[in-house]
């Protein structure tokens, strides 16, 4: 058996006036999905658990089948996982977003959380000038690392065994940056144990990053600088079990996110790299396609993450959200299920997963927790199917109230 699991990052919406009333999963042209949810099994799910935030993090671990409220500690150390960076017990990571903020007279407002896309060679200088501008100002501030990542997705390390001492608790509370586009941030920064620390090194790096020859050149060009970083996503390193040891299927990860290599670091899956993956609109969903197909000749189980509906959520872009979505179905999963099906005619069974991590409305340009349409299909499943893939339809078919335990259907046995 062969399969195959979709993540559409942040695909499900609500009904947009743009759109005639549709949600950009109705009015998107995916053929290749509607046929999938009218020949499987239709209905929606929740991978977000009432006590968390709604973020990727949580909602992606769900989704792989990791039960959040098990595994969970917090999204920078998936992060870590994915630079191959081990923690130790002691140690900690903390996000780093290079963001834009503007004061707009009546307070701070976080205008870009990703600093106009700022490339990587752009962000990796910026952070040298934060990490020398946090040494000469704290030289007793030992063991902190900023560690650039990919555009404004980086991090902050804390290592235990350089001496230094950790004052970040289990009861710090962060905000995450994407949540507060075109809102004030006065009430949005970090609370508990370690707070102040954090909020110190984030409104320092205003004076470090101000006159930064990155950001001179990024403002003639005409772009936003990035005026601050952004600390969130705190937490130390998770005990995950491999998910070969729980449904005795080894996998690959295809995605252009961190945060997604990490958590197939922690599963114990293999990360395949593709040339044009950006994590963003951009992205080379053709490249995606047939790297998964070419992983299936390896590897029973095959996920690709697609990031750009997501980034066409937080953007309140919904045209740009359709056309995601289409490129999804026409450069994906069209040409994936066509090679699954061919294999299925030699005596290759195949089964499919499709389903969002959480709702990222344009209307809010924010994650938002909340039932998500899936699908599962293909060889032996059967079950309440819908003529087309998207909230409505798969709202006939049934609800998975925990979101963990719906890839587990994938391996049911009895219906094979």
């Amino acid at each position: 058996m062969k399969y195959f699991v979709l993540i559409p990052d942040g695909a499900a919406d609500e009904p947009q006036e743009s759109l005639g009333g549709k949600s950009p999963l109705e009015y998107a042209s995916i053929p290749t999905l509607d046929r999938l949810a009218a020949q499987g099994r239709v209905g929606l799910t929740n991978h977000v658990p009432d006590s968390f935030n709604p973020g990727s993090e949580v909602a992606c671990m769900s989704l792989l089948g990791y039960d959040p409220l098990i595994y969970f500690t917090g999204r920078a150390p998936l992060e870590a996982a994915a630079k191959g960076i081990t923690l130790g017990p002691e140690d900690w990571a903390v996000r780093c977003n290079l963001v834009t903020i503007e004061d707009e007279g009546d307070g701070p407002m976080m205008v870009d959380f990703t600093a106009d896309h700022i490339t990587t060679a752009e962000s990796t200088e910026l952070l040298e000038a934060v990490q020398e501008g946090l040494a000469s100002e704290s030289p007793d501030l030992i063991g902190w690392e900023f560690v650039p990542g990919v555009s404004y997705r980086n991090l902050l390390l804390f290592h235990a065994k350089n001496g230094g001492h950790c004052e970040l608790g289990g009861d710090l509370r962060t905000t995450a940056p994407h949540d507060r586009v075109n809102q004030h941030i006065s009430d949005a920064f970090p609370r508990g144990t370690g707070s102040r620390l954090l909020t110190q090194i984030m409104e320092r790096s205003e004076t470090w990053l101000k006159d930064h020859p990155v950001n001179r050149v990024r403002k003639n060009k005409g772009f936003r600088i990035a005026t601050h970083v952004w600390l969130w996503g705190a937490g130390q390193r998770p005990a995950f079990e491999t998910f070969k040891s729980l449904h005795g299927v080894q996998g690959t990860m295809i995605t252009g996110v961190d945060l997604l290599r990490g958590l197939a670091e922690l599963a114990g899956w293999r990360c395949r790299e593709v040339e044009g993956a950006t994590g963003y609109l951009d992205t080379d969903y053709a490249a995606k396609g047939q790297a998964a197909i070419d992983e299936f000749s390896t590897t029973d189980l095959v996920c690709v993450h697609v990031e750009a509906p997501d980034e066409a959520g937080h953007e309140g872009n919904a045209s740009a959200k359709v056309k995601a979505l289409e490129e999804i179905d026409k450069k994906i999963v069209a040409p994936v299920i066509e090679h699954l099906e061919q294999k299925a005619s030699t005596g290759e069974p195949y089964r499919v997963l499709v389903c969002p991590d959480h709702p990222t409305f344009c209307s809010t340009r924010m994650h938002s927790r909340g039932l998500v349409p899936y699908i599962i299909a293909g060889s032996g499943v059967e079950g309440v199917s819908a003529q087309s893939y998207d909230e409505k339809a798969a709202a006939v078919g049934p609800t998975v109230a925990q979101g963990s335990t719906l890839i587990g259907s994938l391996f049911d046995k009895a219906e094979a």
